[in-house]
């Protein structure tokens, strides 16, 4: 036996405790253990088995640090159906998570039981696989195709109470996992229960796989592994049951081998890898109990929704007590929301739209504030006025913070006598919902105050990036060139609407036109003025279509057109007529003869755009890691997960290849086409992004 298992035997029942601390992960030494603990327990005369975790879960999954190393047997497939196949009653006993082959152990068992607090799930596809130890041939047979499709195809989790309901788990039982166990194995044998093992049971009734396969792939945008993992389901219907698991394997295999799972892998590790940062090593957040907010409109608003939901005391400063009523508005429609979905009950509604919230027209209302953060208008001269305000009236130690999306840090920093106090914080609208948090380090930002920016964002549930300060940090930087490459093919002969269905081809939730109609399109307006007024370079190419727009009142979703129409009741748009002759007119006026463009090029065009400036960003310092882009372009803008990120995705596509590309397009227009040096130095030395994660480490 390996020490990753214990064994006991207590009179008739053979307990095999897993002790793989944290999370008793599957690795070889468990699966191991497991083996040669069920033999043990066949030669020890035992009738039954427990299998129960020690500590704080069940088997929550993979060993991670296997992951990408050959396997080695025992195999966990045949472990799953060596455990079902033993003449004992083997009973699994959950608590904690139960997940992919946690779950798979459990359903080789016999019995289930789990604790109340328990969740489970079979999550492999949302790393690119699906489950390949059974669960797509043991989980239809027991509770059907149609729920098991739901949660295999989702990857979600299950609570307890679900799973008994499903006939997943047969009891939930109160207390440790143990005893419980213990009980019920007692109480089967007392019973004169017999072997139960689900493939034993007749196979499941089948579905139209077809269609269910091709919806599952237009849900999923392209993603395979959902789809896939449906026609292993459809092996546990047309095939005796090993003939099924032999099936289930052959997918299982053909998704490890697929681009989409490389991208998936890196987006699993790169989100856990993006908050470690050498500079925070050792150092200790600054105490956060109390936040202020100052400005309620849909940000602010978003804002302070999550850090009431956090636990958090809010203090919302408005400019009158008609602005400060309808910010609370606002806070209470958005945790109105979270009650409706039984994210919180009445009583902490009440709570937090009550004692938890404060709502001031007075800057002293915030002088007791741990940290501040302001999100009023995208102005300078408005931010710098708020921070000389909170200058003067929060105490010592406060952190300062602003939500600007593109304005420099350093500069709001400078108007007060504490800049190491002052730090960027840019939360993605509606705040309360969108993962990421851009953390922009200023020059003078304390090391304690990022570190405290990185604590709020753990406490609030997002996923922090460290940014530098430039305009527009790391996303929305990299949004205005990958932006402008879109808009340049507009000119030369694409419409948005190619460019926008080319793009949700490739996986983005969107394309770029139709979420200028969701931010607004005034936005996109305010900055284009903001640019020429600062002088553009006379090489760059302008265009004045999205303009006309603007100038008509047209700012997207929120007046009913903008390059879509928008219909009440009726969702998403449909073209809007007036824009193509507003393109054509630009194109006229510019002496451009258009050319058709196909999807391949606009999607290669767009991409080369996104990696060219994300390796300006990585290569000037604003991101510190290629993996940092990658995750703010995942979690902020919409990026498709399957393919890792930009420059994950450049890495599988071909470095050089996208250089050439680059180089060719320069010979056109070499002002906008510069290659990064960074990308440059990467193809001279055949190396990667992914490299660059590797030397960070």
């Amino acid at each position: 036996m390996t020490d990753a298992i214990g064994y006991e035997l207590l009179g008739d029942i053979a307990v095999l405790t897993a002790q793989n601390p944290p999370v008793n992960a599957l690795g070889y030494d468990v699966r191991t253990g497991l083996w040669e603990g069920i033999e043990r327990a066949e030669k020890d005369g035992a009738r039954a088995v427990l299998i129960y975790g020690d500590g704080a879960t069940f088997f929550a999954g993979a060993d991670i640090k296997e992951f990408g190393k050959p396997p080695k047997e025992p195999y966990l497939p045949d472990l799953c159906t060596r455990i079902e196949a033993s003449p004992l009653i083997v009973v699994s006993s959950m608590h904690g998570t139960a997940l992919g082959g946690g779950l798979e152990i459990a359903l080789g068992s016999h019995y289930r039981i789990a604790v109340p607090s328990a969740r489970m799930g079979l999550p492999e596809v949302l790393i690119g696989v699906m489950p390949g130890a059974g669960g797509t041939q043991r989980l239809p047979r027991l509770i059907g195709v149609e729920r098991s499709l739901d949660i295999i195809t989702s990857g979600r989790q299950i609570g307890a109470r679900e799973a008994l309901d499903l006939g997943i788990i047969d009891r939930i039982e109160d207390g440790a996992p143990r005893d419980i166990g213990l009980a019920y194995a007692r109480e089967l044998l007392d019973s004169g229960a017999a072997r139960r093992a689900i493939s034993e049971m007749p196979a499941p009734e089948p579905v139209d796989f077809d269609a269910t396969y091709e919806a599952v792939l237009k849900k999923g945008r392209g993603q395979l592994s959902p789809a896939v993992a449906v026609r292993g389901v459809q092996a546990a219907c047309e095939l005796p049951f090993a003939e099924g698991m032999k099936r289930e394997r052959e997918l299982f295999m053909e998704l490890m081998a697929t681009d989409q799972r490389q991208g998936l892998i890196h987006a699993f590790f790169a989100e856990r890898a993006v908050g470690k940062l050498p500079e925070l090593e050792g150092v200790d957040p600054r105490p956060l109990a109390e936040l202020g907010v100052i400005g309620g409109g849909t940000m602010g608003a978003g804002i302070a929704t999550a850090a009431l939901l956090s636990g958090l005391g809010v203090i919302m400063l408005e400019m009158s007590a008609e602005a400060a009523q309808a910010a609370r508005g606002r806070i209470e429609g958005n945790l109105q929301g979270a009650l409706k979905r039984g994210k919180i009950d009445q009583a902490k509604f009440d709570h937090l739209t009550g004692t938890a919230l404060r709502l001031s027209t007075d800057y002293d209302a915030l002088k007791n504030a741990d940290l501040v953060i302001e999100a009023v208008f995208e102005d300078m001269e408005v931010k710098k006025q708020v921070f000389g305000k909170l200058d003067a009236v929060c105490k010592p130690g406060a952190v300062l913070a602003t939500n600007t999306s593109y304005l420099d840090v350093n500069e709001i920093a400078a108007i007060t006598a504490r800049p190491a106090d002052v730090i960027g914080l840019h939360f993605f609208s509606p705040a309360h919902v969108m993962k990421l948090l851009e953390i922009v380090v200023a020059d003078k930002t304390a090391p304690d105050v990022v570190a405290t920016g990185f604590a709020l964002g753990k406490r609030l549930g997002k996923v922090s990036v460290r940014a530098g300060v430039c305009d527009g940090f790391i996303g929305n930087r990299i949004l205005a060139t990958y932006r402008t490459a879109a808009d340049h093919m507009i000119l030369d002969g694409a419409s948005p609407f190619q460019i926008d269905k080319a793009l949700t081809d490739f996986g983005f939730a969107m394309g770029p036109y139709a979420v200028a109609d969701l931010a607004g399109l005034d936005i996109g307006w305010a900055t284009r003025k903001r640019k020429r007024a600062a002088g553009l370079d006379p090489r760059a190419r302008d265009f004045t279509y999205a303009d006309k727009l603007c100038e008509a009142g047209n700012f997207g979703q929120k007046t009913g057109k903008g390059y879509y129409v928008y219909e009440k009741g009726k969702r998403g748009g449909t073209p809007n007529p007036e824009v193509m002759p507003l393109i054509e007119a630009d194109r006229a006026a510019q002496g451009i003869t258009p050319r058709d463009f196909t999807d391949d090029e606009i999607v290669r065009r767009y991409m080369a755009a996104m990696v060219n400036e994300a390796a300006r960003v990585v290569g000037e310092g604003i991101a510190k890691r290629p993996l940092d882009v990658d995750v703010t372009l995942l979690y902020g803008y919409g990026f498709p997960r399957y393919r890792g990120g930009p420059l994950k995705w450049a890495d599988m596509t071909g470095l050089k290849g996208l250089l050439d590309d680059i180089r060719s397009w320069a010979a056109l227009d070499d002002y906008f086409w510069q290659p990064a040096p960074l990308l440059e130095q990467l193809v001279a030395d055949g190396r990667t992004f992914d490299d660059l994660n590797k030397d960070a480490k």
